[in-house]
């Protein structure tokens, strides 16, 4: 079978695992369930996929940590900010140094370089993994947001360090100095870059669309490439790639907020990448089970390498490699809190303590996944000097085993320390909701009001009632908000379409609406979720009267 073949298959794959995960009447993480199906792939057609490591990190990596820059709570990212640094920063080299030495101790044969390089690659965390569980196991909304947040920016610290890593396994040699700057030049310059590349192309696209005007597919097909854009003119500049795709999507949500999109082009835009989204994730884990049982051999061969010669030592090496992350994670995260309350304590702000079962459970919830995949099969095959890289297959395995671990872990561990757990209501998000309807009713009142008076200027006297009564009527569905009586704004969708002279006021009332929410987040009076979901109701009833 060709390879075009074996792509459609593993795009199947996907797809059926979509409707398996919920056919299935036991718990099972979607990540998992693709493995399975990319194993069978591999049995079925009898041959590996062989990817060039930079073409495998340049297809992967920079639309997904595109999307979830874009995609995460930005008031969350800012109000726990010191947090989340302190996991994606903090944690990270904690996690490298610890697991770097106590795996090169684990296993002398490997090199110390090599040891940190795979410590280095299993240490960032999955939001996609880490979505999975959660939308299984009920969590704290801030609880599941730290996550996300950690994951986000961790990617970047990790995959740095891990370069790093691999540096030095190449060339012998290792400058605290050297990579401190490097680390700054690569942080800084891919933020920038991320930043600026996407604000540039964002206003030539809108002053083009002005001037000229677009085709629907135009601008979502600019928002496609914007993430290879900016991470390839990282890397032309010697810059990370990866902090330049996170910073892309980061700087895209806030482009959003001037609310310039059309309404047809939102709802589009975020059907294609929800696609994506998932067709990219499911690939990388087909993949992954396409390559388990290759991984398996060539990892049972070098085994050797290890100093052993019974392959049961793999089982060994990968437990006790989850058990060294799930220790330092702990410790970590225990070390953090306690911190973090004495702090609060001497500034005299309330910190109630966290329950040891949240504790725990943010300990298991290291779930790796796609990002480990895709940077540990960059590894390079040989040395400068031509001679084979040290244990590649036997780090690639382990890498691959340990995010298999960690997702079984996770789900076996988390519903069980979380089940019963009293989780504290979400007020603030009902809050800033309320908010935003709130005034969003009143702005549409006003637009409604000013509308009417120049459909009247403009109406027939035989018009005029037939223009009064649907403006009542439209208004009627606000006031109704306004008095608490109803909390939906899909009851526009919902009710009988009069005439035209509804239709217009409908569609200055939505705009009115739009443009509040989006006021609304640009002041951080609600989250950017918050107004991401209203804004997507309020799209779908534009594009409805459209």
């Amino acid at each position: 079978m060709g390879s075009i073949e074996l792509v459609l298959a593993m795009l199947l794959a996907v797809v059926a695992s979509g409707y398996l995960v919920r056919v299935l009447p036991f718990s099972l993480p979607l990540p998992l369930l693709q493995i399975g199906l990319g194993a069978v792939i591999a049995g079925a057609f009898n041959r590996g996929v062989t990817l060039d490591p930079d073409i495998f990190f340049l297809l992967f990596l920079p639309p997904l940590l595109f999307l979830d820059g874009w995609s995460i709570p930005k008031s969350g990212l800012l109000r726990d900010r010191r947090i989340i640094l302190q996991l994606a920063l903090g944690l990270v080299v904690f996690t490298v140094v610890g697991a770097g030495f106590l795996i090169h101790s684990l296993i002398p044969a490997m090199p110390l370089a090599v040891a940190f390089a795979l410590a280095a690659i299993v240490s960032p965390t999955d939001p996609v993994a880490v979505s999975s569980i959660a939308t299984r196991t009920p969590m704290p909304k801030r609880f599941r947001h730290l996550l996300e947040g950690e994951s986000l920016l961790n990617d970047a610290s990790g995959l740095v360090c891990f370069r790093f890593a691999v540096a030095a396994a190449m060339t012998g040699s290792f400058s605290l100095l050297s990579a401190s700057l490097t680390f700054l030049w690569l942080a800084l310059a891919g933020l920038g870059i991320g930043v600026g590349f996407t604000l540039l192309v964002s206003m030539v696209q809108q002053g083009l669309s002005r001037r000229f005007g677009q085709e629907s597919g135009s601008p979502i097909l600019v928002n496609l490439l914007m993430p290879f854009g900016a991470y390839l003119l990282a890397e032309k500049a010697q810059a990370s790639g990866i902090l330049a795709a996170v910073a892309a999507g980061i700087t895209m949500s806030y482009v959003e907020l001037s609310g310039r999109a059309l309404a047809s082009t939102r709802v589009q835009r975020a059907a294609v990448w929800s696609t994506v989204q998932f067709a990219l994730n499911g690939v990388v884990f087909v993949l992954m089970g396409e390559q388990l049982p290759r991984i398996l051999h060539g990892a049972v061969l070098s085994v050797a390498q290890s100093g052993r010669s019974n392959p049961w030592w793999l089982l060994v090496y990968v437990l006790a490699i989850n058990l060294v992350l799930a220790v330092l994670r702990y410790v970590w995260v225990w070390v953090l809190m306690r911190l973090n309350r004495l702090l609060a304590a001497r500034r005299g702000e309330p910190r109630s303590k966290p329950h040891w079962r949240l504790v725990l459970a943010a300990s298991l919830a290291g779930v790796r996944g796609a990002i480990t995949l895709a940077g540990v099969l960059t590894l390079p095959f040989a040395l400068p000097d031509g001679a084979p890289f040290p244990a590649r297959d036997l780090v690639v395995f382990l890498a691959t085993a340990v995010i298999l671990v960690s997702l079984l872990i996770a789900t076996l561990g988390l519903p069980m320390l979380l089940r019963g757990l009293e989780m504290p209501p979400e007020t603030a998000e009902a809050r800033e909701e309320n908010l935003a309807r709130r005034r969003a009713a009143e702005s549409a009142i006003a637009a409604i009001e000013k509308e009417q008076q120049s459909l009247l200027a403009r109406a027939t006297p035989d018009d005029a009632d037939i223009c009064t009564h649907a403006a009542a009527r439209v208004i009627a569905l606000y006031r109704h908000r306004l008095d608490d009586r109803s909390g939906s704004g899909s009851e526009a969708v919902h009710l009988r379409k009069a005439d035209e002279a509804e239709r217009t006021l409908r569609l200055a009332a939505l705009q009115a609406e739009r443009s509040e929410i989006f006021d609304l987040a640009r002041h951080l009076r609600i989250s950017d979720d918050t107004s991401r979901r209203l804004v997507r109701e309020i799209d779908l009833a534009e594009a409805r009267y459209r």
